[in-house]
């Protein structure tokens, strides 16, 4: 296998981004025609990449060229996979609302493809410098795409907040580089494990410095706790589309090169990172609970929830030192999970809004179970997969994150963290209950049975497959099939 072909889906993306670029500068379309031709794009990329999902492989791209920066291999490959499912079910879920709201224009389809491209690098770069250089690729993609909506004071203040403080959390990287450089000689990730596996770590000061610089950026990148205040402010300042985007794919982006440097680089180290990892972990989940239950707008309280589900994921991060396998199959497990049910929850506020702008706090959803009982019923499914619910994907992403963290003797920890999931039942379940148990809020409307409410079907559905456990018919996936090409993708590192 060739790296023109494994590595097809990167390479089109930087000739679409940049043939959208010129396209909308030259040529006038309607938004319309520009969301149809962007699906277009990245349907042809997720056609090449689709073939080679589960099977194992790794192919340096291009190693001359890019001075073998750039490797695909089975577990960047999934998370190619996801970031192309990711940016065309966004783009499908948002299709009204992109139409009714005219500050979409040109720019955010060009934006959007950019910030693929740089998800894509990232998964793929196992040298820091290329690793930095694709995640502002995306971050400064992501936030221009905040405060496109000019008009809006909060967009404005969103894209300020987001781009000062990320920009200030992004150094922390490059020092970190610099400092494992310092000790080590080299930015390669191979390189610097190497260097970590022959040396006692009473040599290697500079490296546990840099390894903590590089997870302070990783920690904001994420929303970890006292590193989360931008959270609220800048999803509830973003338009649909965009929050959809940055929780459900440009997370997962940050978790996939956290995931290559803690398995390939620092996994021996993971015992200096151990309590930091832990501390964090368990500020995470409480702070972003304690922020949840005290919302009621619903896009805040998808935000804040949104911190917590962070801290599950660090929970088994700090797992990695006494199960890293259980732990790392656990991660990207539910980060699956997550991607699917936070798609679909987004998706539902995305549709509603599209339609009628009350749709705001949470008892603006009174009635949506009478008035629109197959999107009510969907948005159920979302949310009980989001609190951890029986019979939904999330329920068995925390019980594989649950699962590692006990593996690795963190009895406490894990304590906490399924404390902490009993609690969010109470948030996730005021919204349920604003569905079904009270009368209407806002006028029913008509929704014509487009794309998006099919979508979001689907994914429901999804959802709940992902739950079941085992492929029950012949051919189709389950979370067995899952599991299957988690642990291929983690065999290929």
């Amino acid at each position: 296998m060739s790296s023109l072909l494994l590595g097809m889906p990167l390479w089109l993306g930087v000739i679409f981004a940049v043939s959208m670029m010129l396209f909308i500068a030259f040529a006038k379309a309607s938004t319309q025609t520009l969301n149809a031709l962007t699906m277009g794009m990245v349907t042809v990329m997720l056609a090449f990449a689709l073939p080679y999902v589960g099977i194992d492989f790794r192919v340096v791209l291009f190693g001359d060229i890019f001075a073998q920066m750039l490797v695909m291999d089975s577990f960047g490959h999934l998370f190619v996979t996801l970031f192309l499912f990711g940016t065309l079910l966004t783009l499908a879920i948002s299709n009204r609302y992109i139409v009714t709201h005219p500050f979409f224009r040109g720019e955010f389809f060009t934006l959007i493809l950019f910030a693929l491209v740089g998800m894509m690098l990232l998964a793929t770069s196992v040298e820091l410098i290329s690793a930095y250089i694709a995640l502002e690729i995306a971050a400064l993609s992501v936030y221009i795409l905040i405060g496109m909506h000019r008009s809006d004071a909060r967009s404005s203040e969103a894209f300020f907040k987001y781009l000062v403080q990320g920009s200030f959390a992004g150094t922390f990287f490059l020092m970190g580089a610099m400092l494992l450089y310092l000790q080590t000689g080299s930015t390669h990730i191979e390189e610097i494990a190497r260097y970590i596996a022959s040396h006692p770590s009473s040599e290697m000061p500079l490296v546990i410095v840099g390894g903590a610089l590089l997870m302070v950026t990783l920690f904001f990148k994420l929303g970890a706790f006292w590193f989360h205040t931008w959270v609220l402010d800048v999803y509830a300042g973003s338009a649909m589309p965009i929050m959809m985007f940055m929780a459900a794919t440009f997370k997962i982006a940050i978790f996939a090169l956290s995931l290559r440097l803690f398995i390939v680089d620092f996994l021996p180290l993971v015992a200096y990172y151990e309590e930091i990892l832990i501390v964090t972990a368990l500020l995470t989940m409480v702070g972003g609970s304690l922020l949840s239950l005290r919302q009621t707008s619903l896009k805040r309280l998808l935000a804040a929830s949104s911190i917590v589900h962070s801290g599950y994921i660090l929970m088994a991060l700090a797992a990695m030192h006494g199960a890293p396998q259980e732990s790392a199959r656990a991660i990207i497990f539910y980060l699956i999970a997550y991607f699917l049910s936070g798609v679909g929850s987004l998706g539902v506020l995305s549709l509603l809004k599209a339609y009628h702008h009350d749709y705001d706090t949470i008892d603006s959803f009174r009635g949506l179970g009478a008035t629109h009982p197959l999107l009510a019923a969907s948005f159920t499914i979302f949310l009980l997969s989001l609190a951890g619910f029986p019979s939904t994907i999330g329920f068995l992403g925390k019980f594989y994150l649950f699962s590692a963290t006990i593996a690795a003797g963190h009895y406490a920890l894990a304590g906490v963290g399924l404390f902490v999931a009993f609690v969010s039942i109470a948030y996730y379940f005021r919204v349920v209950a604003a569905l079904y148990f009270y009368a209407p809020s806002v006028p029913s409307m008509r929704f014509a049975l487009t794309l998006t409410p099919v979508v979001i079907f689907v994914i429901a559905l999804a959802t709940v497959w992902g739950g079941i456990g085992t492929a029950l018919i012949e051919a189709n996936i389950g979370a067995d099939g899952i599991i299957d090409w988690v642990t291929i993708a983690l065999n290929s590192l």
